[in-house]
């Protein structure tokens, strides 16, 4: 049996109630030759408070009855009503000139049995002598209590269903039954002592039952692709993500998107926690006074407010300011408006709602003296949402070169979230971010190749996606407008096929069930069948290397990697004449990977204006969708087939590529090499410790016969480890007697190495702090996993509590206490039978 019926919190009416009659004798009325003048009043109340002001019938002169017949609206809604809303109904008596006196009350629940709203006529008992409680627990209800049921009761029961419709009427037997039931009411309202009174409440088509209102959360959504969107060549990321995001529905199934980890919720807040404090408020006005006339512009600080003021300025970006300080930064903005570090904690200490404040502040930003690239960083950030602050800063990074953007380009593109509206929309041609890289793109074709794989891999979120695919468009109407512009934007339409090609390559060859030579003589043959693309195509770019033009693949050079998800080592012939390998893997994320080398980038462009060359070697890494992409191969062996085939020795794999026999020489091998060994190992022992770099193991640390030293697989970071009680840093036994032993010179020299490394990137931490700050919402499933912890996991292993030199003591002990772990040698003789059996 279909059952309808409707929720309050959808009915968006007017809470009305109908008062109609008065029935009772008049004994304790002072006039008894008239009746007196009455009037009632009606109030709601709900959870043991008034929820309106009282409503009350208009001035009527009565004869022979009480009887008003007039609809009372009340200030509320039924979409607002508790479940325990109440009518409070009081009959008033006029006893002189603005005196009046209650007759009595009554108080009528609006929810009945199963919570549903009462509707029809209503006859209610007046209590004599009192005006109506509203309470829960009510003195004044509207039926009494052990009420015996007589026949006029019974009679206005079956009236009151028949009123509703729920007795079906029958004409000729109604009028009868009328007659007779006024008949009974007058026999009864003669001898009756009780006041009641009678009053009407809306009907509805529907039952109307009890609903609280809800928060309507964002759904999960997903991308599905409409028969429009399959004629769009796949080959082509741009248009294909394009359309992607242009055909959504939010109506599929939930347990898909589980599986995809794509379920996205809103927080709701709760209201309280979102007002300001008056209290606070008042004396942040009092304080601050928002004045800025010339005392203030000519403020200056004494010596013990100058000394907290610069403790306040090296605060790191994660600090938040207490309120005294927040208020002694604002008194001296002027004075500090000559410190470039002090522009981030003043603009943190803005209150962005209060509109005077906002508007000093933006006009002190010209004032302002150049300040930093990682304060520009900072202030793009999610914490900063003014337009012009974000504005000020852009303007900061247009006096960096391409090669220097290139560093933040990955941190510059996810800011871009943070550019749009709460709706996650943007409009490219209004933010001033998204317009400068656009430009900066555009005109440098190395940068813009790099921006738009960037930008392409984005367009696949399902948050953000179609604000990049936006940004993605515009890129590539200002591209076409340029000179050559036309021209790159094929070549990057043939870049989109090539993965494609590549893509489709990889995962045929992985589902064969056949042996891995089997699988690479295949993989050959298709790439060298004349009849293919890959063989021989025209001049191209390569995403990885944008300044290599590749015509072809070379097949006798390719091959297979024997790991789980076999990656690809394709060979590409250039236009120079030169050969570029590359590992191309399809089914693994490497934008993971992808930031990690970023960052190694940038640490080794960090040391190397300190004049500190550590041999680093940040091999290149594209992300081309979530699932695919590419690295650059470097001719090296693994740390563990170097030690299996030369005798657990490292110096006798050198020995065998680069001999010396010069007098003196102690070890037998070149001392570029040497030098060159130690150096790479002090770099990574610092890089990999301060990024939390876990599961480091022999097979993931590479060795090239010039003595480079390098780590590779960052599947772990911040701290992440699948193996237990980690070390601080991959420091092997084997790795230490390459290197003479601890007591020998060379050990001395990497140690010392390591604490100059770790001093000058502590002294450019804010920098690094700031470029994870801009990645918490990217798609890195290390920083995904707690996203508010993230910069703090980073800003912890640099110590910045510590002083200079109780830094490099700290990391003395951190050096020691890894070379002398026993349980991670324990581990990688587990991880080395592992390997053994897996082959």
């Amino acid at each position: 049996m279909d059952f309808s019926y409707c929720l309050t919190k959808d009915v968006k009416l007017p809470v009305s109630i109908r008062i109609a009659t008065l029935e009772g004798k008049r004994d304790s009325f002072q006039q008894q030759d008239n009746l007196p003048d009455l009037y009632i009043t009606v109030q709601l109340f709900g959870d043991n408070k008034p929820l309106t002001v009282p409503v009350k019938t208009s001035y009527k002169a009565f004869r022979n009855h009480w009887s008003w017949n007039e609809w009372l609206t009340l200030p509320i809604k039924y979409c607002d009503l508790p479940s325990s809303a109440q009518f409070a109904i009081t009959v008033w008596e006029t006893i002189g000139p603005r005196k009046v006196k209650p007759v009595g009350g009554t108080t009528l629940r609006l929810f009945g049995k199963q919570f549903t709203l009462r509707k029809g006529k209503q006859k209610l008992h007046i209590w004599r002598g009192c005006e109506a409680d509203g309470n829960h627990d009510t003195s004044t209800p509207s039926k009494l209590p052990n009420h015996e049921d007589n026949d006029m009761n019974k009679l206005e029961k079956l009236m009151k269903k028949f009123d509703c419709g729920d007795i079906r009427p029958e004409e000729w037997l109604d009028v009868m039954a009328f007659r007779q039931i006024e008949n009974i009411h007058k026999n009864i309202s003669n001898i009756s002592t009780e006041l009641a009174l009678y009053v009407d409440l809306p009907k509805f088509d529907f039952p109307v039952v009890y609903g609280e209102m809800e928060y309507n959360l964002p759904g999960p959504f997903t991308v599905i692709q409409n028969s429009a969107a399959h004629n769009i060549n796949d080959s082509d990321p741009l248009m294909a993500a394009m359309s992607q995001q242009i055909y959504s529905d939010q109506h599929n199934n939930s347990n898909d998107l589980d599986r995809q980890t794509l379920m996205h919720y809103s927080i709701v807040l709760d209201p309280d926690f979102q007002r300001e404090n008056p209290v606070e408020a008042k004396h942040r006005r009092l304080v601050r006074s928002h004045r800025n006339g010339p005392l203030d512009r000519d403020l200056k600080p004494n010596p013990k407010i100058r000394d907290e003021l610069n403790s306040i300025m090296g605060y790191p970006p994660t600090q938040k300011l207490t309120p005294e300080e927040k208020d002694l930064v604002w008194k001296f903005r002027f004075y500090l408006t000559r410190e470039k570090k002090a522009l981030t904690k003043f603009l943190k200490c803005v209150v962005w709602t209060d509109h005077t404040e906002v508007r000093q502040a933006v006009d002190l930003l010209p004032l302002w003296v150049d300040i930093d690239v990682d304060d520009a960083l900072e202030l793009l950030g999610k914490e900063f949402e003014n337009r012009a602050v974000r504005a000020y800063a852009v303007n900061q990074l247009r006096k960096a070169d391409d090669e220097d953007l290139f560093l933040y380009l990955l941190q510059l593109v996810q800011a871009l979230k943070f550019e749009c509206t709460s709706d996650k929309t943007l409009d490219p041609n209004g933010s001033s971010l998204a317009q400068f890289l656009i430009d900066r793109a555009t005109n440098d074709p190395i940068l813009g190749t790099f921006f738009y794989w960037y930008v392409i891999v984005e367009c696949e979120d399902l948050v953000c996606g179609k604000l990049y695919a936006k940004v993605a468009f515009h890129y590539i109407e200002a591209l076409i407008r340029s000179p050559e512009g036309y021209k790159r934007r094929i070549d990057m339409r043939e870049q989109g096929k090539l993965m494609s090609k590549l893509t489709n390559l990889a995962r045929d060859v992985r589902n064969m069930k056949e042996p891995r030579l089997k699988k690479i003589d295949h993989m050959r043959a298709k790439i060298a069948d004349p009849k293919g693309t890959l063989h021989k195509f025209k001049a191209i770019t390569l995403p990885l290397e944008p300044d290599k033009q590749i015509l072809g693949v070379v097949a006798s050079k390719s091959s297979m990697f024997n790991s789980n998800l076999q990656p690809l080592r394709i060979t590409f012939q250039c236009e120079d004449g030169s050969e570029y390998p590359i590992i191309f893997k399809a089914g693994d994320d490497l934008r993971q990977d992808q930031l990690v080398i970023q960052i190694i980038s940038l640490m080794n462009r960090l040391l190397l204006k300190e004049n500190l060359d550590l041999k680093l070697t940040p091999y290149k890494v594209l992300a081309t969708a979530a699932d695919t992409g590419m690295m650059q191969f470097v001719p090296s062996m693994s740390l563990a087939a170097v030690l299996n085939e030369h005798q657990n020795n490292i110096l006798n794999f050198f020995k065998a590529h680069h001999p010396s026999t010069e007098p003196g020489n102690v070890y037998g091998i070149d001392p570029k090499v040497m030098e060159t060994y130690i150096r790479s190992c002090a770099g990574y022992c610092v890089i990999t410790y301060l990024l939390g770099v876990g599961d480091r193991h022999l097979d993931n640390l590479l060795l090239s016969t010039d003595g480079h030293l390098f780590h590779v697989d960052f599947g772990f970071i911040l701290g992440r480890d699948p193996k237990p009680f980690p070390p601080p840093m991959k420091l092997c036994k084997e790795m230490i007697e390459a290197m003479g032993g601890a007591n020998s010179p060379h050990y001395l020299s990497f140690q010392q190495y390591c604490y100059t490394a770790f001093t000058t990137l502590r002294r450019n931490a804010n920098l690094i702090l700031n470029l994870f700050s801009l990645m918490v919402d990217a798609n890195i499933p290390d920083i995904k996993i707690e996203p508010d912890k993230a910069v703090m996991k980073v800003q912890e292993k640099f110590r910045l509590d510590l002083t200079e030199e109780a830094a490099i003591s700290y990391f003395r002990g951190l050096i020691s206490e890894s070379v002398n772990a026993l349980f991670p040698q324990i581990m990688e003789t587990v991880h080395k039978w592992a390997q053994y059996w897996r082959r």
